[in-house]
């Protein structure tokens, strides 16, 4: 078995980025289950194909894709991807589409296919302050979302998926003392519960033969 887990590159005049951050203090394995890591760019299209590449390449069971949410004071556990780019900012690449769809041929929506509540509930018995998020934004976070979801959807129906975003680190609210913040160490630690109950998740529903 194993699990896909990306972040991203830094963006938006960032020099770093917790989620890519949090995510390289993953172990190799958790509960017996290879953990594959890797840093996405913050670009629509880039973003989509190398995610699809990397999938195709390790061909995951599992897929959690982790990025940043400034000014969040939780570790949010998304529930759905939209299908629809309204970039605020241009990408690292410059790019700014407005009103486009993620993929002409998929569904509005979809949901996340992993145990999103049993994922918020595990980390926060870790300790650590965590919520359900029934919106991952239209920006570069929400499109990796949703070509995790589609990518599943029209090649791999066994194929889990789903997004994680993280709150900034006390290294990028310097001289900004009201922007919350949480330490790197509690976000990898997060990551590491959620992955757990992914991966429980996944288990439980192939014993059972029926989706959560």
């Amino acid at each position: 078995m194993k699990i896909l887990v990306t972040g991203f590159e830094p963006f938006g005049g960032e020099t770093m980025n917790p989620s890519w951050e949090a995510v390289r203090l993953l172990p190799d394995e958790i509960a017996g289950v290879q953990v594959i890591k890797k840093e996405m760019p913050v670009v629509f299209d880039r973003g989509k194909e190398e995610l699809a590449e990397a999938v195709r390449l390790h061909r995951p069971d599992l897929v959690l894709c982790v990025g940043q949410a400034g000014g969040a004071t939780a570790i949010c556990v998304e529930r759905i991807g939209i299908n629809l780019i309204d970039a605020r900012i241009p990408d690292n690449d410059g790019k700014q589409p407005v009103d486009m769809p993620v993929c002409e041929d998929g569904e509005n929506a979809y949901f996340s296919t992993l145990p999103v509540k049993s994922m918020v509930e595990e980390i926060r018995k870790a300790g650590i302050n965590a919520e359900l998020s029934y919106t991952a934004g239209t920006y570069v976070c929400n499109t990796l979302l949703y070509e995790a979801l589609y990518l599943a959807d029209k090649y791999d129906s066994q194929m889990k998926a789903g997004f994680i975003h993280v709150p900034y680190i006390p290294e990028q609210t310097t001289g900004r003392p009201d922007t919350p913040s949480m330490e790197l160490s509690d976000i990898a630690k997060a990551l590491q519960a959620a992955v757990l109950a992914a991966i429980c998740g996944k288990e439980s529903q192939a014993s059972m033969g029926t989706l959560q």
